[in-house]
């Protein structure tokens, strides 16, 4: 798969103990991106934040949080993210999603032999 140069990162803030189905709802967002043969998409996991609520959540051992600050990136043409926000906007219940350009200076995978 080629990227062109010009492409959008799509990112998605959620809670660790977010869910969709009975399962975390990142590994749902990371494979309807699959499904959708979207470029890839990464999940990191914050040590430390908060969202709309003010609430601080951290992985310090005095204050252990079990739900961490997750996000959620893909990168690939507007056109391609653009069917991923239905399943988004009906899955993210609390969060944040933007959209910004990026400029892909590379996206290769190595070929199998």
């Amino acid at each position: 798969m080629k990227l062109p140069e010009e492409g959008m990162l799509l990112r998605i803030f959620i809670g660790e103990t977010d869910s969709y189905k009975g399962k975390p709802l990142y590994e749902a967002i990371v494979l309807k991106a699959r499904e959708l043969n979207l470029a890839g998409a990464s999940v990191i996991r914050g040590i430390m934040g908060f969202g709309a609520n003010s609430r601080i959540h951290t992985a310090k051992i005095l204050r252990l949080s079990e739900d961490m600050p997750i996000v959620v990136e893909i990168v690939d043409t507007e056109e391609k993210l653009n069917k991923i926000l239905p399943f988004l906007d009906e899955t993210v219940k609390e969060g944040l999603i933007t959209l910004e350009r990026v400029k892909v200076l590379k996206y290769r995978h190595s070929s199998m032999t």
